[in-house]
């Protein structure tokens, strides 16, 4: 691993984003990030990095005594799932439209009537046991969190199993791909939905309220922080490792019934790998890095420790990779999340028309309609170019392409 990996972004912000055009104003977040003073060495800027609500989405930031909810974000534990199956690209039909109304069918997607009984879909056969299960919890920790729940939160949390199972909106999807050897793949993306958005939301303005009541001064007051030890950082910790265990059972839940759906379109036994891979990539978790016990906040960033495996999608018209993790203690064994967006998406529906986007789009079954133009994969960053720019933090295993795409 070299230490020519990286540029210098700043003084404390180390970027993997040679040949990756990153905008001045990213840049900027970086730093503000990096000027806090419970930083630990290094801001670390992965491929992918972009501007976003107070950090920058692919960035890896490790804290010791406080934390920042914007950059843990509001869709907590926002991930992917890959799993592989037996099948071959001869096995599936000519015609994937049919397999791509099922799966839409099976999981509802898009927004929803806040998950209620019209927009359950087949969530309503799923085992009860999971039901239960997470019911309880969810009940638990509300008690837990009474006094710093606010409405929004209750609320959310009303309808929280109803939402398990479910894709969401914006960049959210649910693949069918082929790898190098025209094996198939299920491969999904999603988080913890409207229940994170809910606890997410309430403890950023909460820390807000904090910064204002103690005259703490930010760069950004998106930055406001949450310090370790307060009775409002055990109630979020709480919260936020909930949320992140809600969107990887997302995720499982959503796998399974994809798996129906492939089933149901293919006339022949499937064999599925037992061996899934599902990460979180909006996510917080505590490591030693340089010697510490820190927190890394990973916004729009995966883990890649050494053996590691890692899901890095492209856009909807572009590659995928199933990689491992090289363990590069300078980027605190991260890697991209995917190839990142390079254009906002009123700019993405200014700039290309529908037909940019069906071309765009060809030999992929998906959505071809101006609502989705936002998504169009030139809105992106080059997948390729990413890839190069973190060659030192990651070794591809498999490279995907999708043949059915499912957008939120």
């Amino acid at each position: 691993m070299s230490e020519q990996s990286y540029l210098m972004l700043g003084p404390k912000v180390k970027g993997w984003v040679r040949g990756v055009p990153v905008e001045q104003s990213a840049i900027e977040q970086l730093n503000n990030v990096a000027s806090l003073p419970f930083i630990h060495s290094h801001v670390a800027a992965m491929a992918d990095t972009h501007w976003g609500n107070g950090a920058t989405v692919g960035s890896v930031i490790a804290t010791k005594g406080a934390i920042v909810p914007a950059a843990v974000g509001v869709d907590i534990g926002c991930g992917m799932m890959a799993m592989r199956t037996s099948l071959t690209a001869s096995d599936l039909p000519d015609n994937l439209h049919p397999m791509r109304s099922r799966i839409e069918a099976a999981i509802p997607h898009g927004r929803t009537d806040n998950g209620g009984a019209n927009d359950r879909g087949a969530w309503g056969t799923a085992p009860d046991l999971v039901m239960n299960q997470f019911h309880d919890t969810l009940s638990t920790h509300l008690g837990e969190i009474a006094a710093f729940a606010g409405q929004r939160v209750q609320r959310a949390a009303e309808r929280a199993h109803r939402h398990l199972g479910t894709l969401g909106t914006g960049n959210h999807f649910i693949e069918i791909c082929l790898d190098e050897e025209q094996r198939v793949w299920i491969m999904l993306h999603s988080g913890s939905r409207g229940i994170g958005n809910a606890i997410g939301s309430h403890f950023i303005e909460l820390a807000k309220k904090d910064m204002q009541r103690w005259f703490i001064n930010l760069p950004d007051a998106e930055l406001a922080y949450i310090p370790e030890g307060s009775d409002l950082f055990k109630m979020y910790w709480r919260a936020l490792n909930w949320a992140q265990e809600f969107a990887k059972l997302n995720r499982k839940i959503m796998m399974h019934y994809a798996s129906q759906a492939l089933v149901a379109e293919v006339p022949k036994p499937i064999v599925f790998d037992q061996q899934a891979v599902n990460c979180h990539h909006n996510y917080v978790s505590r490591e030693r890095h340089f010697g510490e016990n820190v927190m890394v906040t990973r916004k729009g960033a995966v883990s890649a420790q050494k053996g590691e495996l890692g899901i890095i999608p492209g856009s909807m018209g572009a590659k995928s990779f199933i990689v491992c993790g090289k363990g590069h203690l300078e980027a605190f064994c991260s890697c991209s999340h995917g190839a990142g967006r390079k254009m906002g998406r009123n700019e993405a529906k200014r700039l290309f028309t529908l037909e940019d986007h069906i071309k765009a789009t060809e030999g992929v079954e998906c959505r071809k309609d101006a609502d989705v133009i936002d998504e169009t994969p030139a809105a992106y960053k080059d997948v390729e170019a990413v890839m190069r720019a973190q060659a030192d933090l990651v070794d591809v295993v498999h490279t995907l392409k999708q043949v059915l795409c499912v957008k939120g």
